[in-house]
């Protein structure tokens, strides 16, 4: 019997998050953070999506496409732990494991097809963008909602850890960016206020005064915790394009 399997790609995430770094942890903590998924060939027609808008939620198995080299491991460091305590891969959600797949729950808020394309528009998002998806699932809450269901480490969702303020330029700048992303302000704050940071920056000195850059869309954000213990925006700016 055959050990290897061959998957083909239905689909690729279209993402606030053009890079991994700021990316929530898990899927669903941030609703602000929307997308959206186009099918591709021969998915991509109406046929294939029949009935799917009775659903207000979809898991999406997709592909970690950016971990390039990476060396499966047996044990992984969850960051709601601190980051310093090993746990068994598969008592993690960790990006290393045996194979590169992913599994994440998001709400549906639309199917867009228009001018030859399927597009699942999407909220809750916690994927990059240009995510290769294999398949997609409707949510079925008699059989996936357990309400006596325990989570190990885990069993409460992450609380949003501090408090997010702009500095003047940066405000002017989130707020003029509303008009071509609604919700942009308050999707960056709870990205941030979640704390982005890798977990063994949080017990460190070292990275006290550590300005951060975190992508959303096609700007760039520099931030950095305060000595009050508050996150502070410093500057928004779009991406660079070289040529």
């Amino acid at each position: 019997m055959s050990n290897e399997y061959i998957f083909q790609t239905i689909g690729v995430v279209e993402s606030c998050f053009p890079q991994n770094f700021g990316i929530p942890r898990q899927p669903s903590l941030v609703p602000e953070a929307r997308g959206g998924i186009r099918l591709l060939e021969p998915y991509n027609q109406s046929d294939a999506v029949r009935g799917l808008e009775e659903f207000s939620h979809l898991w999406v198995i997709f592909v970690f496409h950016r971990l390039k080299g990476d060396v499966a491991k047996t044990t992984v460091r969850p960051p709601r732990l601190g980051g310093n305590t090993r746990l068994g891969v598969f008592a993690s959600r960790a990006t290393h494991r045996p194979n590169p797949i992913g599994l994440s729950l998001v709400k549906l808020e639309k199917i867009d097809i228009s001018s030859g394309d399927v597009i699942l528009e999407v909220s809750g998002l916690d994927v990059t963008d240009g995510t290769p998806v294999l398949d997609i699932k409707p949510y079925l809450p008699y059989a996936e909602s357990i309400p006596d269901a325990t989570a190990g480490y885990a069993n409460e969702a992450p609380k949003l850890q501090y408090e997010v303020i702009f500095a003047e330029e940066a405000r002017q700048q989130a707020e003029a960016l509303e008009v071509k992303y609604p919700e942009f302000m308050a999707l960056l704050s709870k990205v941030l206020a979640l704390d982005p940071r890798p977990a063994f920056h949080h017990h460190s000195d070292q990275y006290q005064d550590r300005i951060y850059g975190l992508g959303l869309y096609d700007q760039n954000i520099r931030w950095q915790l305060s000595a009050n213990n508050a996150i502070t925006v410093l500057d928004i700016k779009p991406v660079e394009v070289t040529a």
